[in-house]
């Protein structure tokens, strides 16, 4: 069994080449690194792997599934630890997990905004979303199809204690890079037109690209990764 320190190197040396990557990305698409974050998915990931992560910087973790989050928030409770929620969150989930995220990117129905709008409420508290977006048309995804995404918008920009912030999406299953470059400037497109319709919106933020395809999203328009497995491998 790896120790902390075999464990805090192996995690080191693949975020300098996640990070390298980011870099080279941003470059060929004339930004610069600092532009994009990366949010380390800690979805397959032990509490020690997790902790060497933010050991390492990576103060911006994920989870997918609110159980994982509720017991890795306890865990590095003392730790400053930004925590995003990016996977399906059912409504009776909301009330634990709202308070412990600084981001939802998984905001995909009516019925959940209304929740995270009565929760965010009660606690008074201002809760940033993006709305997720079927980009793929992969039935196995999740997220809002494109053609509800206006009126959708429309509701979370007249909640009070809501703030959306973007939009998130992901490429189909097995995407080519070419196929998956399409999925994410389908998203950049869909932002944007999103934009010219609510202009008083801020719509800064493209949660796009994993481990497999996230220089291709940052080409794209990406501001934000999602990264797991080449963190952890």
């Amino acid at each position: 069994m790896s120790t902390h320190n075999e464990l805090k190197e192996r995690i080191g040396n693949n975020l300098l080449r996640v990070r390298e990557g980011i870099a080279n990305a941003a470059q060929r698409a004339g930004r610069t690194a600092d532009s994009i974050l990366l949010l380390g998915v800690t979805k397959y990931s032990s509490l020690d792997e997790t902790r060497c992560l933010w050991e390492l910087g990576c103060q911006d973790l994920a989870e997918s599934r609110p159980q994982d989050l509720w017991d890795k928030a306890k865990q590095l409770s003392d730790n400053s630890v930004r925590w995003h929620f990016i996977g399906h969150l059912q409504r009776n989930k909301v009330r634990r997990t709202l308070p412990l995220i600084s981001l939802l990117h998984s905001l995909d129905s009516q019925r959940l905004l209304e929740e995270l709008a009565v929760e965010a409420t009660r606690i008074e508290r201002k809760l940033k979303v993006l709305i997720e977006v079927n980009i793929s048309g992969d039935d196995a995804k999740t997220g809002l199809p494109p053609a509800q995404l206006e009126s959708l918008a429309e509701q979370c920009l007249a909640a009070e204690h809501i703030e959306l912030k973007g939009l998130m999406g992901m490429a189909g299953l097995g995407s080519s890079v070419d196929e998956a470059r399409r999925c994410f400037a389908y998203l950049r497109d869909l932002r944007d037109s999103l934009q010219q319709r609510f202009p008083e919106a801020k719509l800064s933020e493209l949660s796009m690209g994993m481990s497999g395809d996230y220089e291709a999203a940052i080409e794209a328009g990406s501001t934000m990764v999602r990264i797991g497995s080449a963190l952890f491998e």
